[in-house]
């Protein structure tokens, strides 16, 4: 029987989640699921699955969270998001989820579709993530709803304050738990945990966690989700750039480094984006004080 994420969260004090993308080769399609039980033999809690600008990956994200369920007994977390549906499709798109006992979303807002910079929602679309969790929240309680957090400040958002009162939003309105974006500096972590407490958020939030293995790609990753590289990142991995092995050394000792600092400091687990790779995240696991 597939769990929900809400009812582990209130079972055990640390979780330990992982993050896929669905793949644009068939190779890659028929690796992950040997990917995924590689991380069920590390401990895996839940994984998640990720849905592309403007919902494009829609059909194949729900196919593998449907596998990986079914083949692991493991929940999967089904990305979902306004952008690129009406009400009428969201409801539908729910409507399959329930079919196939996928009980676990992330509800997002979502990125425009790929070569706009802005969108405009549908005269019956949704605009906003609260808006959608509230759509959600229509079916009961049969789905457990996350929501995405950010350290540092949403991209779009005027503020630090502001954006956290539009997270108290998305809480009060259904969501249950927050995944984060990723960030290299514990200190956003923080005090973002603080910031959010003040406006009256009391819910789990998970880090999230990337290890760096290629510099250059780091830092299109970073201009295109908003994310800050510290200068000290800079100064560690720059000198680094076109020698892989160092910089793979590199990059799992700061994420080792990382995430010991989160879960010494209080963090309730740590949610990895793998990539769809099993290294080298699960060298990362291995060091860690868990």
């Amino acid at each position: 029987m597939i769990r929900k994420i809400s009812d582990i969260l209130k079972e055990k004090c640390r979780t330990y989640s992982f993050e896929f993308f669905p793949p644009k080769t068939e190779k890659g399609r028929a690796k992950l699921p040997e990917v995924a039980k590689a991380f069920v033999e590390l401990g895996a809690d839940w994984f998640s699955v990720t849905y592309g600008a403007g919902g494009s990956t829609r059909e194949a994200t729900m196919e593998i969270v449907d596998e990986l369920q079914k083949k692991f007994d493991v929940p999967v977390m089904h990305h979902f998001t306004c952008v690129g549906h009406s009400q009428e499709e969201l409801k539908k798109i729910l409507g399959r989820m329930k079919e196939k006992n996928i009980q676990n979303i992330l509800a997002l807002r979502g990125d425009a579709p790929e070569g706009e910079e802005f969108w405009t929602p549908a005269p019956d679309g949704l605009e906003y993530c609260y808006q959608l969790i509230k759509l959600i929240k229509t079916h009961g309680d049969f789905f457990s709803i996350g929501v995405a957090g950010f350290p540092e400040g949403h991209i779009h958002c005027p503020d630090k304050d502001t954006d956290s009162k539009y997270l108290k939003t998305k809480i009060d309105s259904g969501g249950e738990f927050v995944l984060t974006q990723l960030f290299f500096d514990n200190k956003d972590y923080f005090e973002y945990m603080e910031r959010t407490k003040k406006v009256g958020v009391n819910v789990r939030i998970l880090p999230g966690i990337i290890t760096i293995t290629n510099y250059q790609t780091l830092l299109r990753f970073c201009k295109t989700c908003g994310a800050t590289i510290p200068q000290k990142v800079h100064d560690i991995f720059k000198p680094l750039d076109g020698n892989a092995e160092a910089t793979y050394k590199a990059g799992v000792d700061f994420a080792v480094k990382q995430c010991n600092e989160l879960l010494a400091g209080g963090s309730p687990g740590l949610h990895f984006y793998a990539l769809n790779k099993v290294e080298p995240t699960r060298e990362v696991l291995s060091k860690i004080n868990r």
